[in-house]
């Protein structure tokens, strides 16, 4: 792998905008020089002459102009006990879009470089503090959306994903390893012969363990991602009142003129500890309105694309055609059914309504009353993590990529298995195993292409 020039980078390492402090973060070879030549200590002290880990106060000068730019405080790390196990220097100084620009500007004049989306992480990755997937989870804890996927992001950054993958590829190095000796000398009566039995038993270890691993999957990725979630239903059975019920905020326009909502509305919410990343629909109806069926078309796309259904039906209104065409259409689908409006007198079937719901959670509220929140805020956490989450010494696998290494990694390794019970000669099955090997390997990153580095790098943000 092509390593970096190791250069002297700069960035501001917090959100833009109005703030108490602002930081801006130093890492390379020049880092300690550069702000020795802008800092200036009330102790008259140098930088180079101080010692790692330590905080100073003092004032950042303009050495062209003898100018102050700055009160600030200074952090002054040496490598290789830092993040990028390079010498780090972090400026702290007042929030501020015009403070903390100057003080970038002014490391940027005296050498540094200004850095490329995540490329702190990209050198605690490329100098060996972290591997890939730990450098990945920096930022799932970033865009964590509720405690539980910050706890999952943080065992990944610690390690504990890949403290596992790499027991299973020693695993499977050892097997490879000892077939090699096997094939190449023969003659060595002191080895034990690597046969079918005993390969079987290592592959099927192997196989055990990366199934676990993926079981885990469907509700790390949930975690991660947040579920994809539609409310849908005719105009004016209280969609966009239940958008604002679970976001705790008057988001959606609420009338009682159907149509009201002509496009797709989204937000994210945290309901129980699962990350739903909310859509209320336009009603899907026949219209004759040409901006309302723009957006009828569009909650169509939406509902292909759900990860769960929200159906929101009217306890005053008779059941129609068009509520048991939305049942057709969520057909096979993950879909909790809410009749709203119990406030009002009955006018629905629900015995038709739970004939329908067969299989499916249903759940009655009253949004104006705010009745009902809890039950459907309880539905849809037991429907998706029916209380595994809670389990906190198991390994959960969020990511997209690692899902994917992890899937070719069973299909390869089983391979190996029935190519094992079927009697195919050791050599040959050794290249399943190579290859599981291998793919295990990416998601650590000790076998992957500069290319996939550079495009996970630049996904980050500026300054991480």
């Amino acid at each position: 792998m092509k390593r970096l020039d190791f250069d002297t980078i700069a960035a501001i390492s917090t959100p833009m905008g109005e703030g108490a402090i602002a930081i801006v973060r130093l890492s390379g070879e020049e880092a300690v020089k550069i702000a020795d030549r802008v800092f200036k200590s009330p102790s008259k002290k140098t930088l180079t002459e101080t010692a790692s880990h330590t905080i100073h106060y003092g004032h950042l000068v303009d050495p062209k102009t003898g100018r102050t730019v700055e009160e600030v405080m200074l952090s002054l790390m040496r490598g290789p006990k830092t993040f990028t196990r390079e010498d780090v220097v972090e400026i702290n100084c007042h929030g501020g879009l015009v403070s903390v620009n100057r003080v970038l500007q002014l490391v940027l004049n005296e050498g540094a470089r200004l850095a490329e989306p995540g490329e702190f992480t990209k050198r605690a990755f490329l100098n060996g503090r972290i591997d890939l997937s730990q450098a990945e989870a920096v930022m799932d804890l970033i865009r964590a959306k509720t405690d539980k996927a910050m706890h999952v992001a943080l065992n990944q950054m610690e390690g504990r994903l890949s403290k596992l993958i790499r027991q299973l590829r020693q695993e499977i190095l050892e097997t490879l390893a000892h077939i090699e000796v096997n094939i190449d000398y023969p003659e060595y009566d002191d080895v034990e012969e690597m046969t079918h039995r005993v390969l079987l038993e290592k592959a099927a270890f192997v196989q055990k363990e990366i199934e676990k691993l993926l079981r885990t999957s469907e509700q790390g990725k949930i975690l991660r991602e947040g579920l994809s979630t539609v409310i849908i239903g005719r105009p004016n059975v209280g969609k966009s009142s239940l958008l604002n019920a679970l976001v705790q905020e008057n988001k959606a326009i609420v009338t009682d003129i159907p149509g009201t909502t002509r496009d797709v509305i989204e937000e994210y919410v945290n309901v129980r500890g699962v990350p739903l990343r909310l859509v209320d629909t336009a009603g899907i109806r026949e219209t004759e309105d040409i901006v309302e069926r723009i957006g009828v078309e569009r909650s169509r796309q939406v509902l292909k694309e759900a990860d769960l259904i929200l159906l929101v039906l009217n306890y005053s209104d008779q059941l129609t055609a068009e509520d048991e065409k939305l049942f057709e259409a969520t057909a096979g689908m993950d879909v909790i059914v809410i009749v709203n409006k119990t406030d009002l007198p009955q006018q629905i079937n629900m015995e038709r309504v739970k004939e329908l719901t067969e299989g499916k959670q249903l759940v009655t509220t009253s949004l104006l009353e705010e009745k009902g929140i809890d039950e459907l805020e309880e539905a849809i956490a037991s429907l998706f993590f029916s209380g595994a989450i809670e389990s906190g010494d198991m390994t959960y696998v969020s990511n997209s990529r690692h899902i994917a290494l992890l899937n070719q990694s069973l299909s390869s390794i089983t391979d190996a298995i029935e190519n094992t019970q079927s009697g195919t000669p050791i050599d040959i099955i050794q290249i399943d195993l190579t290859r599981t090997w291998e793919l295990l390997g990416e998601i650590i990153g000790e076998s992957v292409h500069e290319s996939l580095i550079d495009q996970l790098f630049s996904q980050f943000c500026l300054g991480k």
